[in-house]
Formats: C-alpha cells, sequence, structure tokens
C-alpha cells in the first residue's frame, strides 16, 4: 500500500484536480484506490458524490469520534473508495490542537492491518494545520501541485521549509515531488516559473511531467467525472497518465 498526500500552502494550484485524476488513474490500473478528503470545503466529496450530510459519517466523525476509517468510506459510482469531507473540518485544530499522537492519528488507522487495501490518495487544505500535518506524517511522498504562477511557487517554498524543519521529528528525508500545473509554453510567467523551480528545489524532487492547461481538464469537476471519463483523449488525460507512470517508475505507486 502506498499512501500519497497532495498539498500545497497556496490555494487554487490544482490540488482536488490532482487527487482527483490521480484516483482514476490508479484505479485504471486495475487497482481499488482510497481517497481521503482533508479539505473542509469538500470539492472531492463532491465530485465523486460521496457528500454524507451528518458530519459523524465523514473524516470529522474519524477525528472527533473516533469512528473507524472502514466505517466512513463509501464505494463512488467510478468505483473508488472515498472518505469524505464535511465542513466541520475546520474546527478540529481548536478541538485537537497538534500533539504527536493527534497528528499521527491518521497514520496509525491507515496502517492498521485491512484499514485499507490499495494505494491511498490525499486531498489537503491550504493550511499547514492538524489535518494537513496528519497528512504530512502519514505519507509516503507528499506531492506538490505548483500553478505556473508566482505565488504558487512561493506557496512550494513554504512546504519546503514545513518539511525541512519537520526533519528531525521523520529522522529522514520526507520523500517528495513538486509538479507543475496549468502549464502553457506559450506564456512567459510558465517559462519563469520552470526556471524559478530549477533555482528553488533538487531537481530529481521535481516532475519532468507538467500538466498542460486544458479547458477539458478545468470541466470535468463541474461534470462529476475525472478527466479520463470526461474526455479520455485530452491533453489532460495524457498528462495524468503520464504523471501516474512517472511516479510508478519512481517507485511511489506499486
Amino acid at each position: 500500500m502506498t499512501i500519497l498526500a497532495v498539498f500545497n500552502q497556496k490555494g487554487g494550484v490544482g490540488k482536488t484536480t490532482t487527487s482527483l485524476n490521480l484516483l482514476a488513474a490508479i484505479a485504471r490500473r486495475g487497482k481499488r484506490p482510497t481517497g481521503v478528503d482533508l479539505d473542509p470545503q469538500g470539492h472531492l466529496s463532491h465530485v465523486f458524490g460521496t457528500q454524507p450530510r451528518a458530519a459523524d459519517d465523514t473524516m470529522y466523525g474519524f477525528f472527533a469520534r473516533q469512528r473507524p476509517i472502514a466505517e466512513i468510506a463509501r464505494v463512488s459510482s467510478s468505483g473508488v473508495v472515498m472518505c469524505p469531507a464535511h465542513m466541520e473540518l475546520s474546527k478540529l485544530d481548536a478541538m485537537l490542537g497538534k500533539g504527536f499522537n493527534v497528528v499521527t492519528r491518521l497514520r496509525q488507522a491507515l496502517r492498521t492491518r485491512d484499514a485499507v487495501t490499495g494505494p491511498v490518495v490525499i486531498d489537503c487544505c491550504p493550511l499547514l494545520n492538524v489535518l494537513s500535518l496528519n497528512a504530512v506524517f502519514a505519507c509516503d511522498l507528499l506531492l506538490v501541485p505548483v500553478s505556473a504562477d508566482y505565488l504558487a511557487v512561493q506557496g512550494a517554498k513554504e512546504v519546503e521549509r514545513a518539511l525541512n524543519a519537520l526533519e528531525p521529528v521523520f529522522r529522514q528525508r520526507l520523500p517528495r515531488r513538486y509538479v507543475i500545473t496549468r502549464f502553457d509554453m506559450r506564456r512567459r510567467m510558465s517559462a519563469e516559473v520552470v526556471e524559478e523551480m530549477a533555482r528553488s528545489f533538487r531537481t530529481e524532487e521535481v516532475c519532468i511531467t507538467r500538466i498542460r492547461e486544458n479547458v477539458k481538464l478545468a470541466e470535468s469537476p463541474a461534470a462529476g467525472l475525472d478527466v479520463f471519463r470526461h474526455a479520455p483523449e485530452s491533453r489532460g488525460a495524457r498528462d495524468y497518465e503520464e504523471l501516474a507512470d512517472e511516479l510508478v517508475g519512481a517507485g511511489f505507486l506499486r
């Protein structure tokens, strides 16, 4: 089992789009992945049609009521298992704090025998809070989408600084990959972002695959679909297939 967390401290960079389409790419390989939605906005849960009315039937119930992951998980119409979010998740920082036992709760649950069987993709909110810290401590790989704009790169740098500060706790360098999204070679800003990424991060930690700007990719969540079902021949589908292939080749997806 592999656990991927998708996070950047800047909103609007394609975290949910990346989570959605990586889950779909994994499912296309014959596996049944599990999505964990830790964003109180619940966009990933909405796309998969797994938004329960009661907060206790979501990841809020896991954190606030100690409900097992298996009780919260539900199979979506696309076959992906989802652990949905709820707006009440926004209250957890005040309720739980950030003690070590709190921020490692998801890690312990996901790694319990038979809790989940396939790869896991965690969609995070754009804040370094108790939810995203749970994702960071749980994951085998942190995937950081960086849209081709200056503020997204700054957000990625903040993530890098936070991860470096946590290294004494991990006692190792947490594996991470930065992936450029909304890339458009016709825009000067895209080229500048590529150059800044090369200066700011380790070469081997920046994905070769770039997710290009694509109308079909942008449309698919509104249709309640991943890009492979919405527009299987689109550039967006090809790019996310290539990203999954790159992560497989690097040993992060099995």
